[in-house]
């Protein structure tokens, strides 16, 4: 027997069988009763989307609106045309949905390990908690929620400046992690103590995984600070070696990024509890020009000082860091120098640059271009 019915009709019909049930008691064909629990179960317990976590609970990242969706061309039209041409341009095409930016796969990731902690711990808000952080006008607003529909992705907190700096709303959402295409935003966050990095779009489509987030760190200046940096930069390589067999034992200051691989761990540690640490769906590693026998015994050990640790950690001695990257495919690299983060993106890793310590301090230049980065919209 097969059913057909009427959308217009449906609730009246629903409301009618209801009422045949209850008074003649009556069987029904199994696919007729079938479709009935489903419609009833449809109308009476609509699907409805997990509530976010209380900031105070959740690990919190903000990601700006171009590093989650490519936006160079709305970013060009606001640089060359003026804000009266971008906003125009954005509610002429706000059906239009944006494609992907370099943050996306990094944030489907993180939305991933949601779903699992959820299934194990459902009473839990110890989740991820993205934020949508972007300085641009209400305006855009509904281009960005019928993109974020479109992608399906799960964003409820929006913060939309209208202009202004967002840094000031960070704190306020107890910020663990922020993600920006403006290299000067980031630098005030960092500044403000906030962990930040600037992301930039691989030079070329590789696939990663879509239910393990793998999140991939540089050891100084970024976890630890840049007290062996500086020793390496003004004293050289020999001096470096004895400085960091020397003081071995003593572990090292912590960077601006540390706060965040602490978080993970802390997830890390909920999936273990269960049982399932072979199928952690987090997955971190150190990626560091540092020589294992010669100066990688402080950063191991000053991990184990933490109470942390990554699972994986590779000391490359110097050798490019992109091909190792290339296969171990993380969602997001995080680098304080921009010849690692370059040459990670050409391999195509989306890598971050953490703007953090001595070699940040670069001489400004010399070629008479005037500097646009103030004029960003995120």
């Amino acid at each position: 027997m097969r059913v057909c019915v009427c959308r217009s009709y449906r609730a009246e019909l629903l409301y009618d069988h209801q009422l045949f049930m209850m008074n003649m008691n009556t069987a029904l064909p199994k696919e007729m009763h079938t479709f009935w629990e489903k419609e009833t179960c449809n109308q009476s317990s609509p699907s409805k989307k997990p509530k976010p976590p209380k900031p105070q609970n959740a690990i919190t990242i903000a990601v700006s609106s171009r590093a989650l969706f490519n936006m160079d061309l709305e970013q060009d039209i606001y640089e060359q045309q003026g804000m009266e041409d971008y906003l125009n341009y954005q509610i002429q095409h706000e059906m239009e949905p944006f494609a992907p930016g370099p943050a996306f796969p990094f944030i489907k990731a993180v939305e991933a390990v949601n779903t699992r902690l959820r299934e194990l711990y459902p009473d839990s808000e110890e989740l991820f908690d993205v934020v949508l952080m972007t300085s641009n006008h209400a305006h855009v607003g509904l281009r960005l929620i019928n993109s974020i529909n479109h992608h399906q992705l799960f964003l409820e907190r929006f913060c939309m400046t209208g202009g202004n700096s967002p840094i000031g709303y960070l704190k306020a959402y107890h910020t663990n992690l922020y993600l920006s295409a403006d290299s000067l935003k980031v630098r005030e966050a960092i500044e403000a103590g906030i962990a930040a990095a600037t992301v930039f779009s691989p030079g070329k489509i590789t696939e990663v995984p879509e239910t393990q987030l793998r999140v991939a760190f540089d050891g100084d200046a970024v976890l630890f600070s840049d007290e062996s940096e500086r020793i390496y930069k003004a004293h050289g390589l020999d001096k470096f070696f004895e400085h960091e067999k020397a003081h071995e034992n003593k572990p090292l200051d912590h960077g601006p990024l540390k706060g965040f691989l602490e978080a993970l761990g802390k997830l890390q540690q909920k999936f273990y509890a269960k049982g399932q640490r072979l199928d952690c769906p987090i997955r971190t590693y150190l990626v560091t020009a540092r020589s294992a026998a010669s100066s990688g015994t402080r950063a191991l050990k000053t991990l184990r000082s933490w109470g942390l640790e990554t699972d994986e950690a590779l000391f490359l001695a110097g050798a490019p860091k992109g091909p190792m990257l290339e296969k171990i495919r993380p969602h997001i690299f995080f680098d304080d120098q921009m010849f690692h983060v370059e040459g990670a993106a050409e391999l195509g890793t989306v890598a971050a640059h953490v703007p953090y310590g001595i070699a940040q301090k670069i001489p400004p230049k010399k070629d008479g271009k005037k500097d646009t980065s103030a004029r960003q919209l995120e």
